[in-house]
């Protein structure tokens, strides 16, 4: 699925760019291109820089035991 239209970048490619280190909009745009254009994926964009960053977090919690 896309994420920005104007861009032609994918959720997966989002992703793929917060884990790679965008922190923000900005830097992913920066990586991608998303969020250049228009900005009407600004608020996708940041939901999938959240959702992304989230899990990426629950991962490195160490395990019960």
């Amino acid at each position: 699925m896309f994420a920005c239209i104007c861009a032609a970048v994918t959720e997966a490619e989002v992703r793929g760019c917060v884990r790679e280190g965008a922190r923000c909009v900005d830097t992913i745009g920066d990586a991608c291109g998303a969020g250049t254009g228009c900005g009407s994926c600004h608020d996708r964009l940041r939901t999938l820089l959240i959702s992304t960053s989230a899990g990426d977090d629950i991962d490195r919690l160490p395990a019960s035991a």
